[in-house]
């Protein structure tokens, strides 16, 4: 059986290429099998491959799933939250409220999204580059991303927001490629017909998107470089996400 699989951020670099392409010996191999064997072939990246998610057809694959010679197979290094290609310009999902872009964000363009006259309220994150982390320098950052499953897994925490917040509308555009020092990221806009659903929503976006969006960072700094992914603890993005207000609970 021969199988492609796709890699990013620190295991493309750990392995030296962004895509593999391998012949198993079997006609199905589970998810848990497939990283087992990957990591016996590139033993010196084991560590990473074995808290990494493979994910099949752009979704989060439980150990046990079967996986063919069909399957879309890409294995997902925790996530922060890059290389990305400069040359491309914007991805959208097929609503338009999700986007991923290697061109400059506009507040004002995100926002426009979710205004609406029976909403009260509007909240804007803009997550930007920082230049001091205590005495270390950072020069800029380089994101990438596994779009097509990136804007799925935005879409998602949309379904989710709505799904917690009924009325609620929200929309997330994510910069690729290289992001200079006070340069915008990442900027989430959320809409609701009061106050305080705006803010619940809004963190809940945030913290969602770290935790199941395919989108890595580097931070190229002074003296060095360092790829970045989940820092909050063992990194799950199969696992439901947490709603922080008690109604909801």
């Amino acid at each position: 059986m021969k199988l492609t699989i796709y890699l990013f951020a620190g295991l493309a670099d750990r392995i030296g290429t962004s895509r593999l392409e391998l012949t198993y010996g079997d006609n199905a191999v589970t998810a848990d099998q497939l990283k087992r064997f990957i990591a016996g072939l590139y033993p010196d990246a084991a560590s990473l491959i074995n808290i990494s998610f493979l994910a099949v057809n752009q979704e989060y694959a439980a150990g046990d799933l079967v996986i063919t010679e069909q399957d879309e197979i890409a294995l997902i290094p925790p996530v922060s939250g890059g290389k990305g290609d400069s040359s491309s310009s914007s991805f959208h999902s097929q609503c338009n409220m999700y986007t991923i872009t290697s061109l400059a964000l506009s507040v004002d363009e995100v926002t426009s999204k979710v205004n609406t006259a029976n909403h009260g309220a509007t909240l804007v994150f803009v997550g930007t580059t920082r230049e001091m982390t205590g005495s270390q320098r950072t020069i800029h950052l380089e994101y990438e991303a596994y779009i097509p499953m990136a804007l799925s897994k935005m879409e998602q925490i949309g379904e989710e927001i709505a799904a917690s917040w009924p009325g609620t509308k929200c929309a997330i555009s994510h910069r690729i490629g290289q992001v200079n020092i006070a340069e915008s990221s990442v900027i989430i806009a959320v809409s609701t017909p009061h106050r305080n659903d705006s803010y619940e929503a809004s963190r809940y976006a945030i913290e969602r998107l770290k935790q199941i969006v395919p989108i890595w960072k580097k931070e190229i700094w002074e003296d060095g470089t360092e790829w970045k992914g989940h820092g909050q603890g063992p990194w799950d993005p199969s696992a439901p996400g947490q709603i922080s207000h008690k109604e909801h609970l």
